[in-house]
């Protein structure tokens, strides 16, 4: 029951998007069509369901103070814990460079679409805020953490490819001036953000 409880409340209550306003560099540049929308946050969210698992073992086994316990009793008293922003980082790195070469593989024409927003996710600061989220939180186990990632990863897929329809929908609308492209997109986020809230009802 926890495991859904923490799946239902990342994808909702605590979305990246509309709850904490992360990862809108590739939000607003990439959501003009629902294709490559979807492509990204497909992206998006293998990338956090691979790195926030891996770094949850390297925090808990590794960086945590006490975490070196396991190796010998001397190091009981070693805390590494601020390395934690950089090995974070390396992980994440290092799991982007492996979806760019696969999706240029496999799926060029996706690759051409998202350009340089693809190697962007290693920097998407939602990526890593799902690794830092995961250690302020303190879950207790692989499975919660990675019960997160994944609705994390939903919750950012289902807020692009819902913009990215909005905004295609909006070619055809008579849009000021003044609001067209970045300012329409940013009203339409806080009024989505205002819905999202609701969620902040439910308890689960």
């Amino acid at each position: 029951m926890e495991y859904i409880n923490i799946f239902v409340k990342s994808i909702f209550v605590d979305n990246m998007i509309f709850a904490f306003f992360l990862g809108m560099c590739s939000y607003l540049a990439v959501s003009k069509t629902v294709k490559t929308s979807a492509g990204l946050g497909l992206a998006v969210t293998f990338v956090l369901v691979v790195t926030v698992p891996v770094n949850y073992l390297i925090n808990k086994y590794l960086l945590s103070p006490g975490a070196l316990a396991w190796l010998s009793p001397k190091l009981a008293e070693v805390d590494l814990s601020f390395l934690s922003l950089i090995m974070f980082i390396a992980v994440i790195a290092a799991i982007v460079q492996i979806v760019e070469m696969v999706i240029e593989r496999f799926s060029p024409a996706l690759y051409n679409s998202l350009g340089i927003f693809l190697p962007l996710i290693a920097v998407n600061c939602a990526v890593l805020s799902g690794s830092l989220f995961m250690q302020e939180r303190g879950y207790a186990n692989i499975g919660e953490a990675t019960c997160f990632a994944l609705g994390s990863g939903v919750g950012w897929f289902l807020a692009i490819v819902a913009i990215a329809a909005i905004r295609e929908k909006l070619r055809y609308s008579a849009i000021p001036p003044a609001l067209r492209g970045v300012g329409i997109t940013f009203i339409i986020t806080g009024l989505m953000g205002l819905a999202f809230m609701s969620f902040m009802g439910i308890k689960l």
